[in-house]
């Protein structure tokens, strides 16, 4: 006999159950979004001294990130069809044997200073990160109830920020000279490795479904080519994938040149690090006080007009950062900026389920989180070719770049406050929530926990709502 929570209605035939094994899976969908994410950005931090060991410049350490973004849309159709075809516990194995691969590929090649085999390692990693930043919604709509959805895919997602916060504060730490950089890799391969093994063990699906948009999901969802033609004609959709992907996007090349914007300002990479940390973690925090309000309130389209701006401003004001040589304004902006963007994730992921449903909710994700890997990639390159030259004052600067950053940001900005006018805020509405209050689940009970068995329990009532499970 297991426990498990379990929440009775009256005019359906079927429970809606939550079980408690649920948090198993949720616990690998984090530790692995944690490595990868370290994994990507282990350089970054200790750029310079990474160009060092490897005899190479800094820009050419920019394309480890880089190629690391790319291969995510690479990988991006293989988890579309991984996480539609087969489901959350497929998708979470692919991805931690990638891992496993690809950072011993990537140490073996540190520790023989074979920067081509340092980039195939970390090509097996890229193509392992959509596996789960993909997967937390669909794994949170099979497994968690109405009432928890966007607080699990929030764990879930900003597990992977979290990664790079752990990566910009530990790897100076680690790293005070060029030969140390192989140690560096071989502890991150090491912690990816025993984060990886117990993908293999978690439960593949509930034993019956958490609420009653789950099953319709499951029941009603069409091809996935009729799906993307939904999304990809749809007004709405664009007004949400452009400003996410531009401030994935941006993110990820700033938490990536994070170190070389600051140092010609003479910040240490220690400073840089705290900086990078800073904004992942208070980001994270915002994420985890936010994230159960919306779970109860549902107010994912006013958090995102208010969100949306405010990370737009903050990318503008960081231009005069560096150059004021304060640490304290680059921490502050660097934590206003993390808190409404790490907010926003689950959010605007939740969102895309809750207004496209009965689509599979890890379609929407995955575009995004692609053109977020994509653009990430470009803006690297680009922000990369707008530094200055030893010429400038200070010498290898990157202001054209944080202009760049900021103007592209705030060009975006208009487009979410657009969503649900001019006639269409019945484009918007939150379909799934309506399916779960509906005369499946027609009254508010609580939530209780019991013992019992695994089996769905069923009641009395008119029939409405009959599942198959």
């Amino acid at each position: 006999m297991s426990r498990s929570l379990s929440r009775i209605s009256t005019s359906s035939v079927v429970t809606y159950k939550v079980y408690k094994r649920r948090f198993w899976g949720l616990a690998q969908l984090v530790l692995l979004n944690i490595v990868v994410s370290w994994d990507w950005i282990a350089f970054a931090p200790v750029s310079d001294t990474a160009a060092t060991y490897f005899h190479t410049s800094e820009s050419i350490i920019n394309w480890v990130s880089t190629a690391f973004l790319f291969a995510f849309c690479v990988a991006a159709p293989f988890t579309l069809y991984a996480l539609n075809r087969y489901g959350p516990k497929t998708s979470i194995v692919v991805s931690a044997c990638l891992i496993l691969v690809g950072n011993w590929i990537k140490y073996g090649g540190t520790r023989a200073n074979n920067f081509g085999a340092v980039m195939l390692g970390q090509l097996f990693i890229g193509f392992a990160q959509p596996f789960v930043l993909s997967a937390p919604t669909s794994y949170s709509n099979l497994w968690f109830s109405p009432l928890g959805r966007t607080t699990a895919t929030a764990v879930a997602s900003l597990a992977n920020p979290f990664g790079a916060a752990l990566g910009q504060l530990i790897s100076p730490v680690w790293v005070s000279k060029p030969s140390d950089i192989p140690n560096m890799i071989l502890y991150i391969s090491i912690i990816s490795s025993v984060a990886s093994v117990p993908a293999f063990f978690i439960p593949s699906k509930p034993p019956s479904p958490p609420s009653a948009g789950a099953m319709t999901d499951h029941m009603t969802s069409d091809s996935m080519r009729h799906d993307l033609h939904r999304l990809f004609t749809s007004l709405e959709f664009y007004l949400i994938f452009l400003p996410f992907s531009i401030y994935v996007g941006f993110f990820n090349a700033f938490s990536s040149l994070l170190n070389q914007i600051l140092e010609p300002y003479s910040f240490t990479e220690t400073d840089a690090g705290i900086a990078g940390g800073i904004l992942i973690v208070v980001g994270l925090v915002c994420a985890a006080v936010s994230s159960p309000l919306i779970d109860r309130f549902k107010f994912y389209l006013i958090y995102i007009k208010i969100a949306v701006p405010i990370i737009g401003l903050c990318y503008l004001i960081f231009i005069w950062a560096p150059p004021s040589h304060s640490l304290g304004y680059a921490f502050a902006i660097c934590a206003i900026l993390g808190a409404a963007s790490f907010s926003l994730v689950p959010v605007v992921l939740e969102f895309l389920v809750e207004i496209y449903h009965p689509l599979g909710p890890e379609l929407g994700s995955t575009v995004c989180w692609s053109g977020g890997q994509l653009l990430g990639g470009i803006f690297i390159v680009i922000m990369d070719a707008l530094k200055d030259g030893q010429q400038a004052r200070p010498p290898q600067n990157m202001h054209r770049a944080l202009v760049f950053q900021a103007v592209v940001a705030m060009l975006v900005t208009p487009l979410p406050l657009c969503l649900g006018l001019f006639g269409r805020g019945g484009q918007v509405r939150p379909r799934r929530w309506e399916v779960d209050r509906s005369g499946n689940n027609p009254r508010e009970e609580e939530w209780e926990e019991e013992d019992g068995d695994d089996r769905a329990l069923s009641g009395g009532g008119n029939g409405e709502g009959r599942v198959r499970i």
